[in-house]
């Protein structure tokens, strides 16, 4: 005895339904699974930069804490110093100037952190510095830093770190403000010390 589930007649459309219904259902999970994951990369991506930064910023407190930091050479400058072991030659480490560099107690990371191949940036401005992604990088909310969002002096990155068209996606913000008290030039040398 014979069973069948439907008997089509030959060039009728039912014989085309079902392989294409099935082709269908197919090509409909693949697209969901290619969007889940563009989403959810996106959404790791920031993940991972708010990881690093605070993980940065907690460094460099304790470094200020310890070391006290006196100031940083540039305007921007890249984090690509921590790693540097445990004897200084004098009180500059990268573009930081240490009040007391017999206290660092290097190396604090054996890489330092990067995204995208670009390393994180201690971002001076009036309100402060601020450590963010560094310069020619696409943020997961698709903007530029340098292109679409310009981190100089005047940037008010406070703000820019609550709005989602510059440092921040989906509520997770992609910049953190340190809390350092460093100026923006190296302290002068007491007089006594250039006799």
């Amino acid at each position: 005895m014979k069973f069948l589930i439907c008997k089509a007649k030959k060039g009728t459309i039912w014989a085309y339904i079902i392989p294409i219904s099935i082709l269908a259902f197919f090509i409909f999970l693949i697209f969901l699974a290619l969007f889940n994951l563009r989403v959810t990369s996106k959404s790791q991506l920031a993940q991972f930069i708010h990881r690093d930064i605070t993980q940065l910023k907690n460094i460099l407190e304790k470094i200020d804490k310890e070391c006290k930091i006196l100031s940083f050479d540039y305007q921007k400058n890249r984090i690509n110093f921590l790693n540097v072991p445990q004897k200084l030659p004098g009180s500059e480490v990268g573009p930081m100037n240490l009040a007391y560099p017999k206290n660092w107690k290097g190396p604090y990371l054996v890489d330092n952190p990067t995204y995208l191949n670009k390393e994180y940036l201690v971002v001076q401005t009036n309100d402060g510095y601020f450590i963010t992604p560094g310069e020619k990088v696409k943020l997961p909310n698709e903007k530029i830093i340098g292109k679409d969002i310009i981190l100089n002096k005047e940037a008010n990155i406070s703000t820019m770190m609550t709005q989602p068209d510059k440092l921040m996606f989906k509520n997770q913000p992609l910049a953190v403000k340190l809390n350092i008290k460093a100026t923006a030039k190296p302290a002068p040398l007491p007089l006594n010390l250039l006799q």
